[in-house]
């Protein structure tokens, strides 16, 4: 196995100087630099991972614990979470929590064992204080992402409140007055923003709350049941917001299971919205949020209170964008 003291030797350097340019603990001019990195390649060298960590009290790791990898919004995320961690030349780790508090909770065990530099962290459903409290007893650097909540942490997330606020008085002013929140799970803090954000803006509107349209559930089938529910009462909603992709094609299906056009019978609008959504006929009215640039701000706030575990606590929010389309149509006349 080749040592640094083979790499030294055939630098012509010291055993020093080698752990210098390896390590970046002291400056070492560009042409020794050169003979090292040479002296490295030649003689395949593989430093220590282990060792250089634990002389370093820094493992160049950080973890990311999302509720589902696959699902579009957060794919971007990890994706902005991957360009950054690269650029600042650190790995990455990923854990999906798959909306489940316990199995989360083991995400961060396993990451914090592996001695992480810091977790960026989308809370699954549900998840109670013990997670964070994890956090509060190793010391390790934490940023909540997405789902963000009154806690002394750095966050990122988006703006909810004002898109949904935007649409509804966009479909009222087309005449709309049934207008149906597919919400989901309200434990996602998200989501509850938005449902908060519909009832404040509906009651604006002059629909009271007790007279308001949401499919409000945590399990999918009845998040189905809800909205075939609604579109097959005697007055059904003439538009629809769906609050996230996956509740978006389940409001999907059940629209054209019934044979519902948009927007000629039914509006429809959707948070994240879908790959290639130019295919859609017609196409669809989305909240587009900035996923890869919350992704990137949120391991750009890590690395700084890696680098400084003293500095206060910051919350950004980044604002989406609505991009309006053919499917949010005014209605036909009755």
């Amino acid at each position: 196995m080749t040592t640094m003291v083979k790499v030294a030797k055939l630098a012509g350097v010291s055993i020093s100087t080698v752990s210098h340019v390896l390590n970046g603990t002291r400056h070492v001019n560009d042409e020794t630099r050169q003979k090292v990195l040479k002296a490295i390649e030649e003689t395949s060298y593989r430093q220590d991972a282990l060792a250089r960590a634990m002389r370093r009290s820094r493992t160049d790791s950080i973890g990311l614990i999302v509720s589902d990898g696959g699902e579009p919004a957060f794919a971007e995320m990890i994706r902005g979470v991957e360009e950054e961690a690269a650029r600042q030349g650190v790995t990455l780790l990923l854990a999906n929590s798959a909306e489940d508090p316990q199995r989360e909770a083991r995400a961060v065990q396993a990451l914090l064992e592996r001695r992480v530099d810091g977790i960026i962290l989308a809370r699954a459903a549900g998840s109670g204080p013990g997670a964070l409290a994890e956090f509060q007893d190793q010391d390790t650097p934490l940023v909540l992402m997405d789902r963000l909540f009154d806690e002394p942490y750095d966050q990122v997330g988006v703006e909810n409140r004002e898109p949904i606020n935007e649409l509804v008085q966009h479909l009222t002013s087309q005449g709309h007055e049934r207008i149906l929140l597919v919400v989901g799970d309200v434990r996602v803090a998200t989501l509850q923003e938005r449902h908060e954000a519909f009832i404040e803006a509906m009651e604006a509107a002059g629909t009271p709350a007790g007279k308001q349209l949401t499919v409000v559930a945590e399990d999918q089938q009845k998040i189905e049941a809800g909205i075939s529910k609604a579109l097959a009462a005697v007055k059904p909603p003439t538009a629809v917001i769906a609050c996230s992709t996956v509740l978006a094609a389940a409001a999907l299906r059940q629209v054209q299971q019934r044979g519902l056009r948009m927007p000629d019978d039914i509006a429809f609008a959707t948070f994240d919205g879908f790959a290639y959504a130019d295919l859609f006929e017609p196409q669809l009215t989305t909240v587009r949020q900035p996923a890869f640039q919350v992704g990137a701000t949120a391991a750009e706030l890590l690395a700084k209170r890696i680098a400084d575990k003293s500095r206060e606590p910051s919350t950004v929010r980044l604002a989406p964008t609505i991009e309006y389309r053919a499917s949010t149509g005014a209605p036909t006349p009755a």
